[in-house]
C-alpha cells in the first residue's frame, strides 16, 4: 500500500446549534486503502463524510483530500470523488441507462454511450439497462448507485452505509466490486454496521458521538482495546444471563447465536463472573479471543452521547 495519503485531515469540527456533532476529528487514509468507518447511529459519520467530500464546510480544522485543501477547494474535490449516500437518490422514473447517461452528462464526460455501456457491463447491469430504477430491488438499486458513483472514474469513493437493507449475496457482490476498485488504486472510505464487512477493511476508525475512539489496523483492534472474553453455551441461556448480570464484573455481555459472550478488561473480575454459571445443564465454558463486535460494543457503551444528558453506565458496573 502506498504511503501517499488521499485523505489527510486534522481537527475537523462541525456544530449544529449548540451541539458539537463532530469534535476535532483526525483521519489519514492511504491511497488504495479500504478504510472502515464505524460507530453508532448519530455519531457524526455522515457529517464527517460530507465534510471530507466538500458538501459541508467544517467550522474548524484543516487538511487535504486528493491533495486539495478541504476548505478552499471543495468544488474541485467534489469533481474527483464518488459519494454514495444512505438513501437511493437517483431518478426512479428513468431507466438504469438513462440515469447513468444523465450523471455522465452532469460531469461533462465524453463518449457518454461507451462509458455507460462499460459501467453497465462492469456491474452486471447490461441486461436490465432499460428497467426503470423505481422497479429495482434493494440490491439492484445498490449496483446502480455504485455505477453512478464510478461513472466519472473518481479517485476516492465515499460510501455511507451502502449495504443497509440488502440481502447477503448482494452485499458480497458489492464488496467484490469494492475490492476490484481498490486493486485499480481507488481509495474507499466506507461506513458500515456489519462486522463481517468491517473485517474486510484494511483499517478501521471508530467514531462515537463526534469523537474518534480508535483508529488502527482491523486485525489489531481487539488487542488494542484489551478485552478478555469467554464463550458460554448451555440450554439454560436465560438463567446463565441472569447469573452473569447479578455477578457483575464484565464490560460486554451479549448473545451470539446459541451462546453468550462475556468480555471485560479486568480479567480477575471476569473470571469471578464466569464462575457463577457453574452447575448449569450441559455447560460449556471456554476462553476465546475477543473479536471486533465485542470491541465495538465495549467502545460504544462507554461513549458519551452528546445529544443526551449523561454517560450510560457499562453493563455489570
Amino acid at each position: 500500500m502506498s504511503a501517499e495519503l488521499v485523505i489527510d485531515v486534522k481537527g475537523l469540527t462541525k456544530k449544529f446549534g449548540p451541539k458539537i456533532v463532530v469534535d476535532h476529528f483526525d483521519l489519514a487514509v492511504p491511497k488504495g486503502a479500504i478504510y472502515g468507518f464505524l460507530g453508532p447511529n448519530g455519531s457524526g459519520k455522515t457529517t464527517t463524510i460530507r465534510m471530507v467530500c466538500g458538501l459541508l464546510r467544517p467550522d474548524d480544522g484543516s487538511g487535504s483530500v486528493l491533495g486539495l485543501d478541504v476548505i478552499m477547494a471543495s468544488a474541485k474535490i467534489k469533481e474527483r470523488v464518488g459519494y454514495m449516500t444512505q438513501r437511493f437518490s437517483l431518478y426512479e422514473d428513468l431507466s438504469i441507462r438513462e440515469n447513468l447517461e444523465f450523471i455522465a452528462r452532469l460531469y461533462s464526460l465524453d463518449h457518454v454511450a461507451d462509458r455507460v455501456s462499460a459501467s453497465l457491463k462492469s456491474l452486471g447491469l447490461s441486461d436490465r439497462q432499460k428497467q426503470l430504477a423505481g422497479t429495482l430491488s434493494g440490491g439492484w438499486k445498490q449496483r446502480l448507485a455504485l455505477a453512478a458513483c464510478m461513472i466519472h472514474e473518481p479517485e476516492l469513493l465515499l460510501l455511507d452505509e451502502p449495504t443497509a437493507g440488502v440481502d447477503p449475496k448482494a452485499r458480497r457482490d458489492f464488496w467484490d466490486a469494492i475490492r476490484d476498485y481498490a486493486a485499480e488504486g481507488v481509495t474507499t472510505l466506507v461506513s458500515t454496521h456489519y462486522m463481517d464487512e468491517a473485517v474486510q477493511c484494511d483499517r478501521i476508525a471508530f467514531i462515537a458521538y463526534g469523537k474518534k475512539l480508535i483508529d488502527a489496523r482491523t486485525a489489531d483492534i481487539p488487542a488494542e482495546v484489551g478485552l478478555h472474553a469467554w464463550r458460554i453455551e448451555t440450554p439454560q441461556l436465560d438463567e446463565a444471563t441472569h447469573r452473569l448480570k447479578a455477578a457483575g464484573g464484565y464490560d460486554v455481555l451479549a448473545r451470539f447465536g446459541a451462546a453468550i459472550h462475556v468480555a471485560g478488561c479486568d480479567r480477575a473480575a471476569l473470571e469471578r463472573c464466569v464462575a457463577r454459571v457453574s452447575g448449569l445443564d450441559d455447560l460449556q465454558v471456554e476462553e476465546i479471543e475477543a473479536g471486533l463486535e465485542e470491541a465495538f460494543i465495549y467502545l460504544m457503551t462507554g461513549a458519551t452521547d452528546n445529544f443526551a444528558n449523561g454517560l450510560e453506565a457499562r453493563g455489570g458496573q
